[in-house]
C-alpha cells in the first residue's frame, strides 16, 4: 500500500507550498481563481474554506463505476483548490471510498484529512483509528475528533496525546444535534481542542447565540456540516429564483448563496457540503471567493430565505 509523506515533513512542505503561494500569486489572482483561505487559530495554518464532506454521499460500496464518479468529485476538489475532507467510521464505506480516490489521483499533497472516533467502548479506540487509516490509505489523520461527544471524557485526553507525540496535528470535537450545544458549550470552554464541528446554515442559526462567540473568545477552528440540510434547502429553493442581491455577492446559485451566508460568519473557518458531482464541487469551491456578505447582508439573506416558507 502507498502511503503519504511522514507527518513532520509533510508539514514543512505544506507550509512551504503555502508560502511560496502567497509570495509569487498576485491577491487579485488568487481571489479570482481560489476559495478564500482562512486560519486555524491555534496554529495559524491556513486552509481553504470550502471542504468536502463525505456523509452518504460516498457511502458507495464496492461499485466501480460510483468509486470513479466519486474519485472525479475528488479531482475536481483539488483542481480548484480544496483541501479538507472530512468522513467518519460511522459513514458506511465512505473512508473507502475516500481511500479509493486519494490512491487513484495520486494522494494530493493538498489534502488535509479529518476524520473521526466513533465508539463507546474505549478499548476499541486504536483498532477503530487505524481500521479508518486503512480505509483512507494514509499514515496519519490530520485532524482527529469525536464524533458526537461519543465517549469523550476517555477518547479527548487520547487524542490529545495523540497530538503531544505528533500522531495526529489537530484535535476536536463534532455534534449534530442542537441538544447537546449545553456540553458542547462545556467541553469548548474546559478542554485544549483546535476544532469544533457544528450544523449550521441559513435556518438553522441556533450556534450564532453561544458557540460561535465562544470559538472565537477560545481560538477554536469551525467546521460548519450541513449547509444545505441534507440538500432540503438546496431542493427546496430550486424552483425559486435568484434574489436581485445575488449579482451584489457574485453568487450564480442557491448554493453559493448558502455557503456565502455561512462562510460570511467570522468565527467559521471550513463549511463542508456533501456532493456526488463535478459541476457541483466546483460550484461550492466558487462560493468561498469575494464578495462574501457582511453582518447586516447577512440578516438581508436569513429574512429573504425565511419569507420563502
Amino acid at each position: 500500500m502507498t502511503h503519504r509523506l511522514n507527518l513532520n515533513r509533510r508539514t514543512v512542505i505544506k507550509g512551504m507550498m503555502l508560502a511560496s503561494a502567497a509570495t509569487l500569486v498576485p491577491p487579485w489572482i488568487r481571489a479570482e481563481t481560489r476559495p478564500m483561505m482562512r486560519t486555524i487559530p491555534s496554529s495559524g495554518e491556513r486552509i481553504p474554506s470550502v471542504g468536502l464532506g463525505t456523509w452518504i454521499t460516498f457511502n458507495v460500496g464496492q461499485d466501480p463505476v460510483l468509486l470513479d464518479e466519486r474519485a472525479a468529485v475528488m479531482q475536481a476538489f483539488f483542481e480548484d483548490g480544496g483541501a479538507m475532507i472530512d468522513s467518519s467510521p460511522m459513514y458506511g464505506s465512505s473512508q473507502a471510498t475516500v481511500g479509493y480516490g486519494l490512491d487513484k489521483l495520486g494522494y494530493p499533497e493538498s489534502l488535509f484529512s479529518a476524520d473521526k472516533v466513533w465508539t463507546g467502548n474505549p478499548n476499541r479506540r486504536q483498532s477503530q483509528i487505524a481500521e479508518s487509516l486503512d480505509d483512507w490509505r494514509q499514515e496519519h489523520f490530520d485532524l482527529l475528533q469525536v464524533h458526537n461527544l461519543v465517549a469523550w471524557r476517555d477518547h479527548l485526553p487520547r487524542l490529545q496525546k495523540m497530538k503531544a507525540n505528533g500522531e495526529i496535528r489537530y484535535v476536536g470535537i463534532t455534534t449534530s444535534d442542537g441538544r447537546r450545544h449545553d456540553q458542547f458549550e462545556s467541553i469548548m470552554r474546559s478542554e485544549r481542542i483546535d476544532f469544533a464541528q457544528l450544523s449550521y446554515n441559513i435556518l438553522n442559526r441556533e450556534a450564532e447565540k453561544r458557540l460561535l462567540p465562544l470559538a472565537r473568545d477560545e481560538g477554536i477552528a469551525v467546521i460548519a456540516n450541513r449547509p444545505f440540510q441534507q440538500d432540503r434547502l438546496t431542493q427546496w429553493l430550486a424552483d425559486k429564483p435568484l434574489p436581485p442581491w445575488a449579482d451584489e455577492l457574485k453568487a450564480t446559485s442557491w448554493a453559493q448563496i448558502l455557503l456565502k451566508f455561512i462562510l460570511g460568519h467570522p468565527a467559521i473557518t471550513c463549511v463542508i457540503p456533501a456532493t456526488t458531482r463535478v459541476d457541483h464541487v466546483r460550484e461550492n469551491l466558487a462560493a468561498a471567493r469575494e464578495p462574501l456578505p457582511d453582518a447586516a447582508m447577512r440578516e438581508r439573506m436569513a429574512a429573504f430565505v425565511r419569507d420563502l416558507a
